[in-house]
């Protein structure tokens, strides 16, 4: 677990700038995702290749029918898929600090000067607490639209890489250097099956999640476009609004 300490520590901070349904996906791909893969999976794997046994002493036939039914191990594949998926989000934290950093700057800035300045920090307050509007709305669901994209293409994807979803017990190759059709038994298939069809439904929940926070996103902001906007007072005792006084 101790390799994925890292990719846990970034997007644990993301959870203070994400809406209540973005920290929802962020506790299923470390709970039910990270965790499960980190302690369980590898030790059912193991080494496929080694547990694989045919019946024939061709030399390379065995590999060869490994590398056609495996093109990549289902662990590293769901490894690539669990980095990739979590990259829009850790670019959306870059994005958010990078403007807590500069309106930090524009904060400094404004409690040096005596007169009311209009550029005042709009997107985060003195705690760092961010508000979802401008252009960090925009990067917020251009993060969850691609996390639904990144998301559907591996789980066609590993329709497609492994020809279907579950594990065969018996795998039959003919290719070269294979003499004849030679017949494979793969180890624990009915197990790691198992754990093929819960990690598939894991993924294809963090999609419905997905769907959902995009759709109450636009419900929301939809709701706040419509109401009627009153004039900006600034917060007695601010140094904006001694400031707006002496204006």
């Amino acid at each position: 677990m101790g390799e994925w300490s890292f990719l846990s520590n970034l997007l644990d901070k993301v959870q203070s700038h994400s809406t209540v349904v973005g920290k929802v996906w962020l506790f299923v791909l470390f709970l039910f995702r990270v965790f499960i893969l980190a302690a369980g999976v590898d030790n059912i794997w193991g080494d496929e290749h080694g547990n694989m046994n045919c019946n024939t002493r061709s030399p390379g036939c065995k590999n060869m029918c490994y590398d056609k039914s495996f093109p990549i191990s289902h662990t590293r594949y769901w490894v690539l898929q669990i980095l990739t998926v979590s990259t829009p989000t850790l670019l959306y934290l870059g994005h958010v600090l990078l403007v807590i950093r500069r309106e930090n700057k524009m904060r400094r800035r404004l409690e040096q000067k005596t007169g009311w300045s209009s550029r005042a920090p709009k997107y985060s307050d003195e705690r760092g607490k961010v508000q979802l509007k401008g252009v960090l709305l925009v990067s917020y669901v251009m993060q969850l639209i691609c996390k639904i994209l990144l998301e559907a293409a591996f789980v066609v994807g590993q329709y497609y890489i492994y020809d279907s979803i579950l594990i065969e017990q018996k795998i039959s190759c003919s290719t070269y250097p294979c003499r004849a059709v030679v017949d494979c038994f793969v180890s624990r298939s009915t197990e790691k099956n198992i754990f093929i069809i819960f990690m598939l439904a894991m993924a294809v929940f963090s999609v419905l999640l997905n769907v959902v926070e995009l759709l109450h996103l636009m419900i929301s902001k939809s709701r706040c476009g419509s109401a009627p906007r009153g004039e900006y007072t600034p917060p007695p005792g601010s140094v904006a609004a001694e400031g707006f006084k002496g204006a």
